[in-house]
């Protein structure tokens, strides 16, 4: 799921890594996309041997950039007979493809499937300093010659092309669900029975973590969807989980004998970057304390009116924090009504980044003036804002309205009230 740079303007995988335009429109897309089920009957036979096949799963950790951060894997197929290793890499994309950054922002990605040799993706990750492990696995011949046949045919301009998602359809997913096909499901079987404790949000924002901007991007603009638990069969879109998955995978064999599905593993590449993160940050007490100190910081200027240093700071940072929260709404917004990233739907964090918060913009400019007080539409806005952020809190308790969101709202509903307790004390001075 990594993006690396081959010819001029093609790149692998970004993974779920920050949108390159915009922090919150990295993430969440389409339909899963399973393996076609005509796929077999359109692959001519070729009439090779499966005896002098070995088929592997070829992962790659992470890198330093933050495209790279998710990984990524590929399946390799050495041939004997005509003294080949090929691998065969999923979520292939290319810039200067037609309308490429209007079709990553709205969620419709067209990815491809390319072949490389074995040497040519080994130069690749030995220059980024990023590990590589080889699963050298326990395959039939028969099952050998009809998955490298496949991906034979996969790899044909004309087949190459698929719909991709960072979650459903990406460079993992695609690895897993072509060794399931010609394993006859019994991988799927496996996984998919076998629930864990994590979710999309647990693992995206763990894995994009070092790279602050993108955690944080990732992170709010994921909707409830993101905190469902997962099948393992759903965890494997982390290339490196799907690594982990495959080491406890049994099979049987014509006659029903069981084996491991990994004979045998090889560490190709030593890395020299880090490793991916146990966990994702817990922000929750940074984020309390920051919301608390914008607030306190509001209230205070607030109190000290009387000063234009004072009045000029509250209205400086009251519309900074208002642009924010409008601006950041109303990307949660387009992305839940106008594309296809998924995971970002009935996002809750509109409710504390409010895009109403924008009308209030000429009510905190003019609170610089020394007699000022908000009009009663902008107090009640204000209010409105105010209640719907505390809204955010109080649908934690309801059973199955629960999103991961509690850092943000730590960190966001202080300052919210802090502006409606000072537009309050504005219009009782004016009373007064």
């Amino acid at each position: 799921m990594s993006l690396e740079k081959r010819h001029p303007g093609e790149s692998r995988d970004p993974g779920i890594a920050r949108a390159a335009l915009s922090i919150l429109l990295l993430l969440l897309a389409g339909l899963f996309t399973a393996l076609p089920a005509r796929a077999q009957q359109l692959i001519p036979s070729s009439g090779r041997s499966g005896d002098a096949l070995e088929i592997s799963v070829l992962t790659f950790g992470p890198g330093t950039i933050y495209w790279e951060r998710f990984g990524h894997n590929a399946i390799l197929v050495r041939d004997s007979e005509r003294g080949t290793a090929v691998a065969y890499n999923y979520g292939m994309f290319d810039f200067n493809q037609k309308n490429f950054m209007l079709n990553f922002a709205r969620g419709y990605m067209l990815y491809r499937m390319a072949a490389d040799s074995l040497d040519y993706d080994l130069d690749i990750y030995r220059y980024e300093g990023r590990w590589v492990q080889e699963q050298k696995l326990n395959l039939t011949p028969i099952q050998r010659v009809t998955l490298a046949d496949y991906l034979q045919w996969n790899a044909r301009p004309e087949n190459r092309n698929y719909r991709y998602d960072y979650f459903l359809s990406n460079c993992s997913t695609k690895v897993r669900d072509a060794l399931d096909q010609a394993l006859g499901g019994q991988l799927r079987t496996q996984l998919e029975s076998a629930m864990t404790p994590y979710s999309y949000r647990y693992d995206a924002v763990r894995l994009v973590s070092p790279d602050l901007f993108a955690g944080l991007g990732m992170d709010v603009a994921l909707g409830p969807t993101a905190d469902l638990p997962l099948s393992q069969l759903q965890e494997s879109f982390v290339p490196m989980v799907l690594m982990q998955q495959l080491r406890q995978i049994k099979i049987k064999d014509a006659d029903g004998n069981e084996r491991p599905l990994v004979a045998s593993e090889t560490r190709l590449l030593e890395a020299h970057v880090p490793d991916d993160p146990p966990r994702p940050p817990d922000w929750r007490l940074p984020f309390l304390l920051i919301g608390l100190a914008v607030a306190g910081v509001l209230l205070l200027l607030n109190h000290l009116r009387r000063s234009f240093a004072a009045r000029l700071g509250f209205a400086l940072l009251a519309n900074t924090y208002t642009l924010l929260c409008g601006v950041c709404g109303l990307i949660l917004l387009a992305m839940w009504t106008l594309t296809q990233h998924w995971a970002g739907w009935h996002n809750e964090n509109l409710l504390l980044l409010n895009p109403l918060s924008l009308l209030l913009l000429p009510t905190w400019l003019l609170s610089m003036r020394a007699q000022w007080w908000p009009r009663l539409w902008a107090h009640r806005l204000a209010g409105l804002i105010a209640a719907l952020a505390a809204l955010s809190l109080l649908l934690r308790l309801l059973p199955g309205c629960y999103q991961g969101n509690l850092a943000w709202i730590l960190l966001l509903l202080p300052p919210h009230l802090a502006l409606l307790y000072s537009s309050h004390t504005a219009l009782k001075s004016r009373q007064a």
